[in-house]
């Protein structure tokens, strides 16, 4: 009950900093990336989609929704984590300690960005795979109904879509430490290799816990 008290007064707090007032470029980053990535996602998959047989467009979609589903554990996991236990990774030098601190003290723009724009994203997406799905069984099933058909799809995606976030969220919560510690780990690894930051630079207070 105590971490899920927590996880809702992060979310209201999301995008604003110490004083209270929106974190304007991270606002306007926002806005281009979430336009960038939907143009280039949602282009990606139609013409995926296209040119793939119905079984491969399925197990797409089921892909679209995991990744939805697998960035609202993220985004959840990083409000609801303690931060103490990465100070002491840091202070003992251990790959992915200081990655998780910067995650927790970013954990505003880092769940607006995996909870919102991953999701709403991964949202649009799927309804758009769907579509193709519906399309290609009524041009394949001629006796099929396509408005049937298309509730039905609509359906079970919205179905798996919010029953595996709904679950992912209690996952989150509950293992929160060991979530955010291999996204920090994969984060260090990533700036080692390639020199990719992909934490958030923006700075955010400590956050306590009792």
């Amino acid at each position: 009950m105590k971490k899920e008290k927590l996880f809702k007064k992060s979310k209201s707090k999301i995008l604003k900093n110490d004083n209270g007032k929106p974190k304007a470029s991270w606002i306007v980053k926002v806005i281009i990336l979430a336009f960038g990535l939907s143009v280039f996602f949602s282009l990606g998959s139609e013409i995926l989609m296209s040119r793939v047989n119905l079984i491969i467009s399925f197990i797409i979609l089921v892909g679209i929704i995991f990744i939805g589903i697998l960035f609202d554990i993220i985004g959840t996991a990083v409000t609801s984590a303690d931060e103490a236990p990465f100070h002491a990774m840091a202070a003992d030098k251990v790959k992915g300690g200081r990655e998780g601190v910067r995650l927790i003290r970013n954990a505003d723009v880092v769940s607006n960005f995996c909870n919102d724009v991953i999701g709403d994203i991964c949202g649009i997406i799927s309804g758009s795979a769907g579509a193709a799905i519906v399309l290609k069984i009524f041009i394949s099933k001629g006796g099929v109904k396509e408005t049937l058909t298309s509730i039905i799809i609509s359906g079970i995606i919205s179905t798996v879509t919010v029953g595996g976030k709904a679950l992912g969220k209690t996952f989150a919560i509950n293992n929160s430490k060991e979530i955010v510690y291999k996204v920090a780990y994969i984060a260090c690894l990533l700036n080692e290799k390639f020199g990719i930051d992909i934490i958030p630079k923006t700075k955010s207070s400590t956050r306590k816990k009792g």
